[in-house]
């Protein structure tokens, strides 16, 4: 596809048919189906322009639907997901190394939606625990500053887009090449399009299998922003018997394009989202939970930090500096960070400091990153990561982690990637290595991987995330998408298995996991997964399993087998719901998993989702019912102003938290937030908050 310099910048209203400024331009007009028809041209006519000024990328669409009053909007919040709505998406590979992007999109009612794409969005295959945090390939919560304007009508409905030149990382010159891929969702008839056709099991973030953009002529118009911020709040812990404290905060970030690839971040007092919460987990085993970063200023460039094996051995992770292992805020005095491209080669540095924290008895730290990764042809890389941990006052109060990681990609289909690493801990005389090893295959439908992973016993990168520690671990799963085309109403089947052990380094085996399943999917959108689950759990050390029932599993080694049921209707329906239940053998007894999710949605601005989960557990040592409810409840005034509430219900705590959140966003997810928190415990009322927060971008060089 060719993109159009031009001086004329359109209105960016989303009318595109009646827009002079469109219309001189040649669109690219065929799509192809991935589903429910794949390699089939789209049902409908989609056409895509880009042009672009000194300043701005545009990119227009007019998505013709022959029965506009079928269009489906499910959402109207910022980055709500766009698979269940009708939508339009892009990935912009801006240095064209087909692995590393920027997504945008929007629907019918021109929400904002973007995120970052690392390595081809490749996570972890076999670790499902993630909330959609930073790492494993997409961040979703990286936020940009840009524009999104739709229209609907008779032909079906259009957008436009306009991003700041800015806002994106390229390289200046003539006659550049990016990455370039579009998606449409055609929702009354459940289907999935794209330009650069893909196989069945890949989407928008398969880099490496992109169409190319040409008639770029670009130059960097620089980047410097301040983005400060100031927060009040009021709060009351009722434990304690204080009385209610007000504190303003403040604090601000700064960012500066070095060069149109390389950016300097620098921080002071940092903001520690306070608008957002963690979601509540039960942890019926003896491993470590998962909570995502959330903080605005690590979410930028995340990715390119990333090493090792998402969601189970991450050398980094942002949510380590400035925040406890109970959430607790350590304040931030400040920091920088350098990333971006130079050539070929991504880079990263970066450097935080703490305050000490006297009456809880922490140190003041500082943290520095250095990361490296070099690529190598489309599809493999070789790269490099310097983790340190100083305490302010103590000399031989540190950690520190290195790492070297890599991947060859054999033609489009196979990878062989892994890492190998090694951490310093003052008095540590075990085996602190760690390495892993892991082969893939991706295509027409099978997807097969093959790998091995080992952590010493000593290895223990405080800085970053262990699911668990110490321990050897062979994996293998197959995954088969079988087509249907429409067969007894299927649209596919997913005939699949997983397994994966863990050992001690005395032979002990802790874990064995054994998965074997089919989902079967209707082309109507419903969905049933049917399943075994052959399971070791060998228990080295008492645990407790229950607190609030003191309920303990003892040593022992435990052979049981669970019988899995998941069933999904279509979640693009005004009512939908989705239930997994788990029944089996644990710990030398009993265990009843089920959960359930209920969503409803009242036009385009009315949101609610309620779940529920309940694990009622029978063991040898005692029985209990664990549970833990979600509520949340959106109204949309507009894409950039609503009103949200999220309720949580955890039984073991027996604990309710209530967050109560009103947004007037202005770019880049900044604007006016008005957030209510309330934590009740056995009855009683723990602690409340009311918070006003306000943050605002000054773009300094917007008119140069």
């Amino acid at each position: 596809m060719q993109a159009f310099k031009t001086d004329k910048e359109p209105t960016v209203d989303g009318e595109v048919i009646g827009d002079a400024v469109w219309q001189t331009f040649k669109p690219v007009d065929q799509l192809w189906q991935t589903k429910p028809n794949s390699g089939f041209p789209a049902s409908e006519k989609t056409e895509i322009r880009i042009i672009y000024t000194s300043t701005t990328f545009y990119l227009s669409v007019v998505c013709y639907d022959k029965e506009p009053g079928k269009l489906v909007v499910s959402d109207a919040r910022r980055d709500a997901p766009l698979d269940n709505t009708d939508s339009f998406l892009f990935i912009l590979d801006t240095f064209h190394d087909r692995q590393n992007g920027f997504v945008f999109g929007t629907n019918p009612i021109g929400i904002e939606y973007d995120g970052q794409v690392d390595n081809e969005g490749q996570g972890n295959f076999s670790n499902n625990r993630l909330q959609m945090g930073t790492i494993g390939g997409f961040n979703l919560n990286w936020d940009a500053a840009w524009t999104v304007r739709s229209k609907t009508g008779d032909f079906g409905w259009s957008a436009e887009f306009s991003i700041p030149l800015r806002t994106l990382r390229f390289a200046s010159g003539k006659d550049q090449v990016w990455g370039i891929n579009f998606q449409r969702n055609i929702r009354k008839t459940n289907e999935i399009v794209f330009w650069a056709a893909l196989p069945i099991q890949f989407d928008l973030k398969r880099l490496s299998l992109e169409g190319t953009l040409t008639g770029l002529d670009l130059q960097s118009p620089g980047n410097l922003k301040l983005i400060p911020y100031a927060l009040g709040r009021a709060a009351r812990d009722f434990t304690s018997g204080d009385g209610t404290t007000v504190k303003p905060v403040g604090g601000v970030d700064l960012k500066y394009s070095i060069t149109p690839s390389v950016t300097l971040d620098l921080t002071y007092n940092t903001d520690f989202a306070q608008v957002e919460v963690d979601q509540q987990q039960v942890n019926l085993d003896r491993f470590n939970l998962f909570f995502p970063e959330k903080r605005p200023f690590f979410l930028e460039n995340a990715g390119q930090f990333t090493v090792g094996s998402a969601g189970e051995v991450d050398l980094f992770f942002t949510r380590r500096i400035g925040l406890g292992n109970r959430g607790e805020v350590i304040p931030i005095i400040g920091g920088g960070r350098v990333s971006g491209k130079i050539d070929n080669t991504n880079i990263g540095f970066l450097n935080m400091t703490t305050r000490a924290v006297d009456e809880q008895d922490i140190e003041g730290q500082n943290f520095t990153v250095a990361r490296v990764n070099q690529q190598i042809g489309q599809r493999s890389s070789i790269g490099g990561i310097i983790v340190n941990r100083q305490s302010t006052s103590v000399s031989d109060n540190y950690n520190r982690s290195f790492a070297l990681d890599g991947k060859y990609g054999i033609g489009k289909k196979a990878t062989i990637s892994g890492y190998v690493a090694k951490t310093q801990t003052p008095g540590e005389t075990r085996d602190q290595t760690s390495f892993k090893l892991l082969n893939s295959y991706e295509w027409n439908g099978l997807r097969a991987t093959l790998g091995y992973t080992q952590l010493g016993e000593g290895f223990n990168p405080e800085v970053g995330y262990l699911f668990r520690s110490a321990y050897r671990k062979p994996e293998a799963s197959v995954f088969q998408q079988v087509r249907m085309n429409g067969k007894y109403g299927l649209l596919e089947l997913r005939p699949h298995a997983t397994y994966r052990s863990f050992w001690n380094f005395k032979g002990f085996q802790e874990t064995s996991y054994l998965h074997v399943d089919n989902h079967w999917v209707w082309v109507s959108g419903l969905e049933i997964h049917t399943g075994i689950n052959f399971t070791t759990e060998g228990v080295t050390k008492p645990f407790v399993i229950s607190r609030r029932n003191d309920v303990t599993v003892p040593v022992g080694t435990y052979d049981h087998r669970e019988a899995q049921l998941v069933l999904m209707t279509n979640a693009s329906k005004p009512f939908y719901i989705s239930t997994r239940s788990i029944l089996g053998g644990s710990f030398g007894g009993l265990r009843y998993l089920n959960t359930g999710t209920v969503g409803m949605r009242v036009g385009k601005k009315f949101n609610s989702e309620l779940s529920l989960q309940v694990n009622d557990v029978r063991l040898p040592d005692g029985s209990f019912v664990q549970e833990v409810l979600a509520a949340r409840v959106a109204y949309s005034f507009r894409p950039r102003i609503n009103l949200q509430s999220f309720v949580q219900y955890n039984s073991e705590e027996d604990l309710w938290s209530f967050n109560i959140r009103f947004n007037i966003l202005e770019q880049a997810n900044t604007g006016l937030f008005l957030v209510y928190n309330d934590v009740y415990t056995e009855g009683f009322v723990r602690n409340r908050s009311f918070t006003v927060k306000y943050t605002h971008v000054f773009d300094l060089l917007k008119n140069k």
